[in-house]
């Protein structure tokens, strides 16, 4: 069993302390909003079931996802988060959850988000949250995965000048789709990104469907 507990109480603090800054800046990525609109098409092709935004922090990226014509709901681990969501968002749903165990029904969603949500997940258990982002789904259902490239893992003690305790894990796109493969996805798109402006890794986006 992974301990949360610190990843849980370093996002409540944050949401305390920083709403502001939390999820801002998204507004200024042309590619992450195109990706996600081509998420929402595929999504609304085959109808228009549920979509979790999973790991949801302050509800930014929710909102979008609803803006875009989805049914969508936000889960994230830490309450601070949920409680920023809610308050940010009262007309959308937001519940506490954790990806390696979604409390939802067998293949209940069309499609599932994790926008730099599996970043703090140990390299060892993300097959474990694939199987688990591949049972909620149903047939077809789209998944789109963000994350940052890299082989390293850090561990973050400050953020804003506040105490935390994060490890953020970096990602090999093609190990993912090895991952995604075998946890019975199709990969339909791998995009990469260099960094941006005050950003110091390239950033990836895969879109697969649960086959």
């Amino acid at each position: 069993m992974v301990d949360l507990t610190a990843t849980r109480e370093s996002y409540d603090v944050l949401a305390e302390r920083h709403a502001d800054v939390v999820g801002a800046g998204l507004d200024d990525l042309p590619l992450e909003r195109g990706l996600l609109r081509t998420f929402a098409e595929l999504i609304l092709a085959e109808g228009n079931s549920p979509v979790a935004d999973i790991g949801c922090g302050s509800g930014r990226v929710t909102t979008l996802l609803a803006g875009l014509g989805l049914d969508a709901f936000g889960i994230d681990l830490s309450p601070g988060m949920v409680a920023l969501a809610r308050r940010n968002y009262p007309e959308l749903r937001f519940e506490e959850g954790s990806l390696l165990a979604l409390d939802l029904p067998e293949a209940e969603l069309g499609g599932v988000l994790a926008f730099y949500s599996i970043i703090h997940t140990p390299w060892e258990l993300r097959a474990q949250v694939f199987a688990e982002f591949h049972r909620v789904l149903a047939p077809g259902g789209v998944l789109m995965l963000a994350f940052q490239v890299g082989s390293e893992c850090s561990r973050r003690t400050e953020l804003y000048g506040t105490p935390i305790s994060l490890e953020w894990y970096r990602q090999q796109p093609g190990e993912i789709v090895e991952l995604l493969d075998a946890a019975g996805f199709d990969t339909w798109s791998t995009t990469i990104r260099e960094p941006g402006e005050g950003e110091t890794t390239r950033r990836a986006y895969v879109i697969a469907r649960k086959g």
